[in-house]
């Protein structure tokens, strides 16, 4: 009889077990299919947010790709000149920001963010990107962002490596270092040396240009050493020769994933192969699926609702 009450309550803890989450947050879901190399599940990166109605780079961007279903915003790093690192894709604030109305006074006034404080780029105010401002929206600090999508989607942070130390020292204070994913062109070398000066770091992607002769060597530099990423973010001009395609069966094979850029036809092959074909197709499959074929399985998209609405109908955007 003891025997028997002992199997029952084991049962009863089994029980327990199998009803309890398998991750603590949305984020940590999404993080464990990036590190799943077997995973059919295809991540959607969101470029620079939902910037088509929202100013790009902003809290109510990253809040709408959140609402949508995408798994990573991706992100643009810039530092003020008091050093607090904002999200920002170019050098100054003259396209996205009323800079020039504000400043208007003064003419000599630098718009570069590395030549303005943090207090200078919050009295600016936003703009969506056909121009128009939006007065009650400001530049947010990254910090600000991460605190916005802590545990509920990943972040990619671009244009941002040459801060990877104080980009850490933010993740690390937050609690969010495994939801960031950085990227960069440096060396195999530059990156180890890099992540050995800290026991714990965010992930890290290689971008390489596959019909570029840097980007071919950065490639094979990475498969002659063994060293293996969690994913490769591929970019090619045009599909005259099959330099995508092999390099994604050596990528595959190797056991890391492929990240493939649909936001420009010439980040992914030429015209055709982007998310504005798809957008003009009936069955947008007719451009995505030629992905899926190649075993992508990360893609960054400047149409995040289109893409999951059809990553989902297949079968592969599903979180478990």
């Amino acid at each position: 009889m003891k025997r028997l009450f002992f199997a029952f309550a084991a049962l009863l803890l089994l029980a327990g077990c199998s009803s309890a989450p398998k991750y603590a947050n949305r984020a940590e879901a999404i993080a464990a299919q990036i590190h799943n190399p077997q995973s059919k599940y295809v991540v959607v990166a969101c470029h620079r947010g939902d910037w088509r109605n929202w100013p790009e780079n902003s809290i109510p961007a990253i809040e709408s790709v959140i609402a949508m279903g995408a798994d990573i915003v991706e992100i643009d790093l810039k530092m003020t000149s008091d050093s607090v690192l904002v999200l920002s894709h170019d050098r100054d604030v003259k396209r996205c920001t009323n800079f020039s109305r504000v400043f208007r006074e003064d003419k000599e006034k630098s718009a570069k963010v590395k030549d303005l404080t943090l207090a200078e780029i919050k009295s600016l105010s936003l703009k969506r990107a056909h121009g128009v401002t939006i007065d009650s929206l400001r530049m947010p600090t990254l910090e600000e962002a991460l605190l916005c999508t802590k545990d509920r989607i990943c972040v990619n942070v671009d244009q941002g490596y040459e801060y990877y130390d104080k980009v850490l020292e933010i993740t690390e204070r937050l609690g969010v270092t495994d939801q960031v994913l950085i990227k960069g062109s440096k060396p195999v070398e530059v990156v180890a040396e890099h992540e050995a000066a800290y026991p714990h770091n965010m992930m890290y992607m290689p971008i390489i240009n596959i019909q570029q002769e840097k980007g071919k060597a950065l490639f094979y530099s990475y498969l002659e050493k063994g060293v293996v990423p969690l994913a490769y973010e591929v970019c090619w001009g045009n599909n005259n020769d099959s330099a995508f395609k092999d390099a994604a069966e050596k990528i595959i094979a190797q056991g890391s994933k492929v990240w493939v850029n649909t936001i420009w036809a010439s980040l992914c092959g030429g015209d055709g192969n982007d998310d504005d074909a798809a957008f003009r197709c009936k069955d947008p499959g007719e451009v995505y699926q030629q992905y899926m074929d190649a075993g992508v399985s990360m893609i960054q998209t400047d149409r995040p609702e289109l893409i999951i609405g059809w990553l989902t109908k297949v079968g592969r955007h599903t979180l478990k």
